[in-house]
């Protein structure tokens, strides 16, 4: 019985990208919508910051704007995602607490609980990087073979 257990999960360790992958493109489709959403009228969502008492109301509109423009470009290529995720981060921190606290968890209230779930994936992706199906692992191999030639 452990003998099998071990060959499960060996085998099912050699599948541990297709979930980092997974979450890079729902994150990425996610952020698609409210991104394309703000880019086509920052302006009102500069005078949306500004009606919740957002501080900076126009640099953080374009701030938030570019951020998801960025997060779903970067998400779905697997580039750069440990960067990506912390200001995705604050976005989602941002989002629970001047749009979603008040309403409770529930996402069916426009509760907090879709971006939390953001947030632990986004973390999750902080920690693991992009996974095997990423630019990032395409340069890193790069790097690390030029790097190793150098010292040879």
């Amino acid at each position: 019985m452990r003998n099998i257990y071990f060959t499960i999960t060996e085998k099912l360790s050699n599948l541990k990208d297709i979930p980092l992958l997974m979450m890079r493109l729902v994150l990425a489709y996610g952020f698609y919508q409210p991104a394309m959403m703000k880019l086509n009228d920052v302006g009102a969502i500069a005078e949306w910051f500004e009606s919740m008492g957002i501080p900076a109301p126009t640099l953080n509109a374009y701030l938030a704007t570019y951020t998801e423009v960025s997060g779903f470009i970067l998400l779905t290529l697997g580039f750069a995602t440990r960067f990506i995720s912390i200001p995705l981060i604050i976005t989602m921190i941002v989002a629970i607490k001047t749009v979603h606290w008040e309403n409770g968890f529930n996402a069916s209230d426009n509760g907090y609980e879709i971006p939390l779930y953001y947030m632990i994936m986004l973390f999750t992706l902080f920690i693991n990087g992009g996974g095997k199906i990423s630019v990032d692992y395409f340069i890193f191999n790069l790097l690390k073979k030029k790097s190793e030639e150098q010292f040879k």
